[in-house]
């Protein structure tokens, strides 16, 4: 038996892994996907401590090998529930039972779609969520970027730099993610906003997107562009289903903290990172940044290496 399972090794669940084995706690880490999580879909990160400038990828590599190096066990399964009863937490994987004292989530989240007839068929068909993964495959062609936030802004300077033009597309009055970056992305020659607009559909030939229906939010007439490629960057949605037995979820399928901001109710079921819910919020979204992940992984670790040092010997 562990002392800490933790789920997901993104910022969050890596930190979290740092400081339960400096804590003298044994730990295993479970990732169903990327080691690192969203910040590998950054190709330069400019706000985290201690870095002027460094990639996703690297930044989640550091994290990941100081992790090892402490002693922590990081495996690559997929968790399908988490049970909490006999003194002890059950984490359910693809690949057998795990057992341990305390269990910390830090699942992450995955990137919201438009639920868009077709859209399914559609992802790795022109539609993608990811300009670091698949931008190259656009170079010198039209692509539009959906969302105004700062992942959006991202993903559109990053396609601005090799696609003909970049068309962004904004439910909103303008671009909400950060002043100085909205205004460099849109002083570039070839990117225009369009805002009040949505999607409203998809247009497709043989499989392939080859463009997308508009419709103006304030006066509701639609429009069409020509797009080889649509990049959908409206934020990301939680993936907590595995764990409603042991957290509360609230109306957006985030897990509810209590006042210490990582426990759940459950003894020894903890939350950390992009999958708890938060009180914190920037323009209509909460905040959710790498630091902050971090910052929720340090305390989740603490609470539950306090909690596991408080059983009583023997169990």
């Amino acid at each position: 038996m562990y002392d800490i399972i933790i789920v997901g090794a993104g910022p969050a669940g890596l930190t979290a892994a740092i400081y339960a084995r400096r804590a003298g706690k044994s730990v295993l880490v479970f990732e169903k996907s990327t080691f690192g999580g969203q910040m590998t879909y950054s190709p330069k990160i400019e706000n985290y401590p201690g870095f002027n400038e460094i990639s996703g990828n690297e930044l989640a590599d550091r994290m990941v090998e100081q992790a090892l190096a402490l002693g922590a066990e990081i495996e690559p399964v997929y968790v399908s529930s988490v049970k909490s009863g006999a003194g002890k937490i059950t984490v359910v994987t693809d690949d057998g039972e795990r057992e341990a004292h305390a269990v910390i989530i830090a699942a992450g989240a995955a990137h919201r779609r438009l639920g868009l007839d077709g859209e399914d068929a559609l992802v790795g068909h022109g539609i993608s969520f990811c300009a670091v993964c698949d931008g190259a495959f656009y170079r010198g062609r039209n692509v539009a970027v959906v969302g105004g936030g700062n992942s959006a802004i991202v993903e559109a300077a990053m396609l601005a730099d090799t696609a003909a033009h970049v068309t962004v597309i904004q439910n909103l009055a303008s671009l909400t993610g950060e002043a100085s970056a909205a205004a460099a992305l849109t002083a570039r020659p070839n990117v225009s906003v369009i805002c009040n607009t949505v999607v409203s559909g998809y247009v497709s030939e043989g499989g392939v997107l080859t463009g997308l229906v508009l419709k103006n939010t304030e006066d509701g007439t639609e429009s069409s562009i020509a797009a080889d490629g649509a990049f959908i960057a409206i934020g990301l949605a939680p993936e907590n289903a595995p764990f409603a037995e042991v957290a509360s979820l609230d109306e957006r399928g985030y897990i509810s903290a209590g006042a210490d901001g990582c426990g759940t109710g459950v003894p020894g079921v903890f939350v950390a990172g992009d999958c708890r819910a938060k009180m914190v919020r920037q323009i209509s979204t909460a905040v959710r940044q790498i630091s902050t992940a971090a910052a929720d992984g340090a305390v989740a670790a603490l609470a539950a290496a306090a909690y596991v040092d408080a059983l009583p010997k023997g169990e």
